[in-house]
C-alpha cells in the first residue's frame, strides 16, 4: 500500500525565551538584521549542545522522536491532551514550520485547515481568497472555476462573497476555509480542531466531507478533541503525549486508552474540609463518586455494565427531610435524565445530624456512548431549599466496543442521542 505520509524520528524543540519578531516596520527590519548574527550564534550553540540544551529550563520538546505512518486514503484521528504536540506536528506536516531533527515526507498536494483564517488575506474578499488558495495550491484559473460554485454553496457565505474576508465572524471564515481546503482535490488534508468553532449543523456536514473525501482516495489527518467523531469518523488513530506517540492502532481501543488516563482525574471527587465543602448550615457534601462493583472506576466504562453514582454528605442540624438528587449531564450540556430519591420512608421524614451515604444504580444498557458529567444535591422540598447543588463533581466515560449485545448491534457509524437502552423488539412474518 502506498503511503502519503512518512513521519521517520520526527521532533521539534522551541526556545521559550525566543519571541518571533515583526518586520511590519523599517525599524524592525533593521534591528533584526542587526541582530540576526546573535541569533546565528545561538543557534549553532543549540545544535552543538544539544543534549544538555534539552535538559535546560528554556527548552521545550513538543515532539520527541515521533514515527508513523500514513497510507493513502486512510483517515487517522490524532488525539491527545493540550500541549501533547498535536497542532505541532500538523505545522510541519503543512511546512509551517520545520523540525529540529528528523523528517516527514508527504506525497501529493496539500491543504491545511489548521486555526481561523488559514491561508486567507482580510484585505481580500471571500471570492478572491478562493481563487488565491487555488494558485497556492498550485490549481489553474479554469480548475478553481470548476469548484467555485461547489465552494460557496457548501460554504453558506454566497451573500458575503465579495465582502473583504476581515469582516466575516470567525464561524463564516471557518466555513469558507474548509469548504476551500474539501473542494480543490487535494491529496491530503490536514485539519485541526478548528471545526469546533462552527456550528453543530455545519461540524456535521464538514465530517460528511472528510468521509466523501476518504471514499475518493484521498487521505486526511483530523486533531479533534470529539472521541465520538474520531470513533466513528477514522479507520486508525494515533495518541500524544509529551510530544511523544504512545499508542497507535484502532480508534475505540487508542481512545480507551486517552479516555482512562482523563477520567481517573475525575470519577472521584472528597471534601475534607467542612468549611469550604458545597452546603449550608444544615448539610454539606463529602464525597461523590462513580463506581463499578463497589470499586472507584479507573477507566471507560462498557455501556452494558451497570454503574453506581455514590453521594455521601453530613447532615449538621435535625429537622428537615432531605431528598439527595443527581443530575446526569452529557459533554454538549444536554441533561441525560434528573433522578431523586423517592423511598417513602426517606422522603418525608426529618433527618437526624449524621453521615449519609445515597447510591443511585444506573443500569447497563441505558446511556449511550460519550462523557458524562455528575451534577449532585441535596434538596428539601417543604419548604423548598437546596442544600448543595454541585456541577461537574464528577464525570464517567460510556463507551461501546461493538464486541457484545447493545442497542448498537452490528452497526458502526453514528447514533445520536444521550440515552441508548436496549429494548425489547418482536417482529414476526404476517
Amino acid at each position: 500500500m502506498t503511503e502519503a505520509i512518512a513521519i521517520d524520528r520526527l521532533s521539534k524543540q522551541y526556545r521559550i525565551d525566543v519571541r518571533e519578531r515583526r518586520k511590519d516596520t523599517l525599524a524592525a527590519t533593521v534591528v533584526d538584521a542587526m541582530s540576526a548574527p546573535l541569533r546565528n550564534l545561538r543557534r549553532l550553540r543549540d545544535l552543538t549542545r544539544v543534549d544538555s540544551a534539552s535538559e535546560a529550563d528554556d527548552i521545550v520538546w513538543a515532539l520527541r522522536a515521533v514515527s508513523f505512518a500514513v497510507a493513502e486514503g486512510e483517515i487517522v484521528g490524532i488525539i491527545g491532551r493540550n500541549g501533547a504536540g498535536k497542532s505541532t506536528l500538523l505545522k510541519i506536516l503543512s511546512r509551517i514550520t520545520e523540525p529540529t531533527s528528523g523528517c516527514a515526507t508527504v506525497r501529493g498536494r496539500v491543504a491545511s485547515l489548521l486555526e481561523v483564517g488559514t491561508g486567507f488575506h482580510p484585505e481580500l474578499t471571500g471570492r478572491e481568497n478562493v481563487y488565491l488558495n487555488g494558485t497556492i495550491l498550485g490549481m489553474t484559473k479554469v480548475e478553481v472555476e470548476r469548484k467555485f460554485d461547489q465552494i460557496v454553496e457548501f460554504s453558506g457565505v454566497d451573500r458575503f462573497i465579495d465582502t473583504p474576508v476581515k469582516r466575516y465572524s470567525s464561524g463564516m471564515q471557518v466555513r469558507l476555509a474548509f469548504a476551500v481546503a474539501a473542494h480543490l482535490e487535494p491529496e491530503v488534508l490536514v485539519v485541526d480542531e478548528v471545526l469546533a468553532v462552527g456550528d453543530m449543523a455545519f461540524q456535521k456536514k464538514c465530517l460528511g466531507k472528510l468521509g466523501d473525501l476518504t471514499r475518493e482516495g484521498r487521505t486526511v489527518l483530523f486533531v479533534s478533541h470529539n472521541m465520538d467523531a474520531i470513533r466513528r469518523l477514522c479507520t486508525r488513530a494515533v495518541l500524544l503525549d509529551g510530544g511523544r506517540v504512545v499508542m497507535d492502532g484502532a480508534p475505540h481501543a487508542v481512545i480507551a486508552r486517552y479516555t482512562s488516563g482523563e477520567s481517573t482525574l475525575s470519577a472521584a471527587r472528597t471534601w475534607d474540609d467542612a468549611r469550604t465543602a458545597p452546603g449550608n448550615e444544615w448539610a454539606r457534601l463529602t464525597f461523590v463518586g462513580v463506581k463499578v462493583d463497589n470499586a472507584t472506576v479507573t477507566g471507560p466504562i462498557d455501556v452494558r455494565r451497570p454503574v453506581d453514582i455514590v453521594i455521601e454528605y453530613e447532615v449538621l442540624r435535625p429537622g428537615m427531610a432531605m431528598i439527595p438528587k443527581l443530575h446526569i449531564v452529557a459533554d454538549d450540556g444536554t441533561v441525560a435524565f434528573v433522578a431523586q430519591d423517592t423511598d417513602i420512608a426517606w422522603r418525608h421524614t426529618p433527618r437526624t445530624v449524621g453521615h449519609y451515604r445515597s447510591t443511585l444504580r444506573i443500569p447497563g444498557n441505558l446511556l449511550a456512548e460519550g462523557t458524562f458529567s455528575i451534577w449532585p444535591a441535596v434538596v428539601t422540598h417543604n419548604p423548598d431549599t437546596v442544600h448543595f447543588f454541585e456541577p461537574d463533581a464528577a464525570t464517567v466515560q460510556v463507551v461501546d466496543t461493538l464486541s457484545g449485545e447493545s442497542a448498537r448491534g452490528d452497526y458502526a457509524g453514528d447514533m445520536p442521542g444521550v440515552v441508548r437502552p436496549l429494548l425489547r423488539w418482536d417482529t414476526e412474518r404476517r
